[in-house]
Order: structure tokens, then sequence, then C-alpha cells
């Protein structure tokens, strides 16, 4: 008979799974993961942070979509922002 092994009481916890979808880019501006919208501070302190604060930034998740839905217009956008005047002709 195979004795308690603790590994098994770790894969059966009961967790709140991460919010990683593995598009791993952080915001130049907001400073949000563009995937999971988490802070670089709170994926690293994801692992060891109690359920009960993995769930209070799950429950602001949402909210923060909007601090990244703003459109900048693409490639014309760029191209608009860094295009400089043409000069006068003489």
């Amino acid at each position: 008979m195979k004795g308690h092994d603790v590994k098994d009481d770790i894969w059966k916890r009961d967790e709140l799974a991460s919010p990683c979808v593995n598009l791993c880019v952080v915001h130049p501006e907001v400073r949000l993961c563009t995937g999971c919208l988490r802070s670089i501070d709170e994926i690293t302190r994801w692992s060891k942070m109690p359920v009960e604060e993995r769930q209070q930034i799950m429950d602001t998740l949402p909210a923060r979509r909007s601090k990244l839905t703003k459109r900048r217009g693409g490639r014309a956008g760029r191209l608009a922002r860094n295009s400089t005047p043409p000069s006068p002709a003489d």
C-alpha cells in the first residue's frame, strides 16, 4: 500500500487559476501585461499570494482592459505621428 504523498495534496488544492494567457507584453505606459492585465508585481507575487488576494485581483481585471483599449491607428497612426510636415518649396 502506498503511503500519503504530499505532492498529491498540492495538485488537489482548490487554487484560483492564473489569468496568464501566454501573451506576455507589458504596456510601456500603463505598465500592465496586455495578456493577463496584471502588473509586474502581481505576476511576480502570484504564486505566493493568498487565494483571497488573488481573487481581489481577478475581480479588478475586467476594468483594467479599458486602460489598454485606446486605439492609436496602427501603422497609419504611427506614420502620421512620426512624419514631419513637408517644408515649403524654395
